[in-house]
């Protein structure tokens, strides 16, 4: 099902300045080079399609794509570009590729198309390589018909949200069906040996999406959806889109949501806050950013440095025990001097950040996984939303296969099925209680107020609400730093 009145305009400056390298390209479909430039510039994430093992063999990203059956979708996707006459067609095949991409790694991720590929079919890499392999082949596209470079981001566009779900995440109806929507990632940390990296988070979101949950309190659908792991994505407002969608749409809200990523080694943690730093740590793009997290346009979010999670946790706590050990994370991080952020040692604690205090880190860290928290849930609150849990959930680190060349072992792929089952466990406990009251409102901490007085009131109703938090707003407790996904 498709989401309406997507939020995409801030997103096209994005993808048309997207560092591109001019490299030779990964060989298209037999018989459909004739429609592609070679030579025409590629993201740096499209230029590791050629890389291999450090041990020599096939290049990393297609291979993984072969073995996962996934290679017809992208030689069709390829045939059908070249044929393609008009800009109508262009957009409509970009829109049916990128969902079908995504539905079909959903379809074989969850066992119903055991005729394709013979890798482990819950491995995530497959959709990320060949999301890559479709992105590249629609930047280096030679159309028989005039096409601008808005044009073509508008394409690349169309199809890398179809490809990561945020087409296909909208909900159905229904008084008695409990709605939770989650979040994982690409993977990353991909140069050098790393290209063969996975993430669980990634596999977790394949392995969920769609599926229907039995819960204490009735049957609750999972969406989910996948981001990448670009700071220039998240300014775009990538999480926004995402969950705003979902919001809006008051007959078919989730009354949860859940961003998951890759956090630390033999442990889940449940963190408690999210910090509005960025840290530095590069990207796919291999950009660092460091600084405050930027407001996302075009959605009301409120200014704090932290916010805390409504999950319950303690119910989480509870549940089956699994493979895996599952943690309440209560640290954070803080700059000594709030007047000087991103200067001297940050400070570390676990009580709760005092007024005034300037975040240096959340509990999962600085990166992109702190920040998917930090920006959902900033959201929510913005829109008024408390009734609505939220928080995030970092999995144990998936490591890589024990063979330095291989691509998967066994054990490889029994950890994400113990990482992927787990999650599932973790799940119904969150509705062991009646849902938060939509009264009570998120816990969060602001910046000090620059002035005494309290602003006028707003005449719009969504302004309304954060004038009303300038009033009373609850402080809250604590949290930590370390580099997740």
């Amino acid at each position: 099902m498709k989401t309406s009145g997507r939020r995409w305009g801030a997103f096209l400056p994005l993808l048309i300045a997207l560092p591109v390298l001019a490299v030779p390209g990964v060989a298209q479909a037999e018989g459909a080079s004739a429609c592609f430039d070679d030579s025409a510039a590629i993201t740096v994430e499209e230029k590791r399609l050629t890389a291999t093992m450090p041990s020599g063999g096939p290049a990393v990203g297609p291979e993984l794509v072969r073995l996962a059956g996934f290679d017809k979708l992208v030689s069709d996707f390829t045939r059908r570009l070249c044929a393609t006459k008009t800009a109508l067609r262009a957009e409509k095949l970009a829109e049916t590729a990128g969902d079908g991409l995504w539905r079909t790694a959903v379809d074989r991720a969850q066992g119903r198309r055991p005729d394709l590929g013979i890798i482990d079919k819950a491995d995530d890499r497959p959709l990320y390589w060949a999301r890559l392999q479709m992105s590249k082949a629609l930047r280096q596209w030679t159309p028989r018909f005039p096409l601008s470079a808005p044009a073509r981001a508008e394409l690349l566009k169309t199809f890398d949200f179809g490809a990561r779900g945020l087409d296909d995440s909208r909900f159905p109806a229904g008084p008695k069906l409990r709605r939770v929507l989650v979040s994982g990632f690409d993977p990353f940390t991909l140069n050098g040996a790393g290209v063969r990296i996975a993430n669980p988070s990634g596999a977790a979101a394949l392995h969920l999406d769609g599926k229907t949950i039995q819960t204490p309190t009735g049957p609750a659908l999972v969406q989910a959806v996948s981001f990448p792991v670009v700071w220039r994505y998240f300014d775009a407002g990538i999480v926004e889109s995402a969950y705003g969608q979902a919001f809006k749409d008051r007959f078919r809200r989730p009354e949860l949501i859940m961003t998951i990523s890759q956090g630390r080694p033999g442990r889940f943690d449940i963190e408690r806050w999210a910090g509005a730093w960025r840290g530095g740590f590069p990207d796919n793009l291999d950009e660092p950013v460091r600084g405050q997290v930027p407001p996302a346009d075009g959605w009301p979010q409120p200014d704090v440095q932290f916010i805390e999670t409504t999950l319950p946790y303690e119910k989480m706590l509870a549940a089956p025990a699994g493979a895996y050990q599952v943690l309440y994370n209560e640290a954070f991080c803080v700059w000594p001097d709030s007047t000087k952020p991103g200067t001297g040692t940050a400070v570390c604690r676990t009580d709760a950040p005092k007024p005034g205090e300037v975040a240096a880190s959340g509990g999962g860290g600085n990166y992109l996984s702190n920040e998917s928290m930090y920006r959902s849930n900033r959201l929510r609150t913005g829109l008024g939303l408390t009734g609505i849990a939220g928080g995030h959930l970092h999995t144990p680190v998936l490591g890589t296969p024990t063979d330095p060349s291989a691509l998967t072992d066994a054990d490889f792929e029994a950890r994400r099925a113990a990482i992927s089952s787990q999650i599932v466990t973790l799940l119904p406990p969150l509705w062991a209680a009646p849902p938060r009251s939509p009264l009570r409102p998120l816990r969060a901490l602001r910046l000090a107020p620059t002035s005494s007085r309290p602003p006028a009131r707003p005449s719009d109703p969504t302004h309304f609400v954060l004038w009303m938090r300038w009033f009373a707003v609850e402080l809250p407790h604590s949290e930590d730093e370390t580099r997740g996904r």
